[in-house]
């Protein structure tokens, strides 16, 4: 039973030292609109909608499109809060925050 609970406790931990976190895109938003990452980080974004989408953060990265099922992973090296859009809908808006 204390391995158990030992390895629940560990867990969340392993898997947020891994650095990646997910991102969906779908109804021409991201899901979620908001989030905080450390610095070093990849987001993962996934298109889970019916539309082909991109995304974008201006003196970060710029993707090529992705077809629904496709993942984008981009990593945020610096410290900042970033806003990331879709150059396909720019209605689309996620706010990242990394430290």
């Amino acid at each position: 039973m204390k391995k158990l609970i030992l390895i629940l406790l560990v867990l969340p931990a392993v898997s947020f030292a891994q650095g990646t976190n997910v991102i969906n895109q779908k109804g021409r938003r991201f899901i979620p609109a908001e989030v905080t990452i450390r610095q070093g980080q990849s987001l993962t974004v996934t298109n889970n909608d019916e539309f082909i989408h991109q995304i974008y953060s201006e003196g970060l990265f710029d993707s090529a499109e992705r077809r629904p099922g496709q993942n984008i992973v981009e990593d945020f090296p610096r410290s900042g809060t970033f806003e990331v859009r879709c150059h396909i809908h720019p209605k689309m808006k996620l706010i990242v925050h990394v430290n």
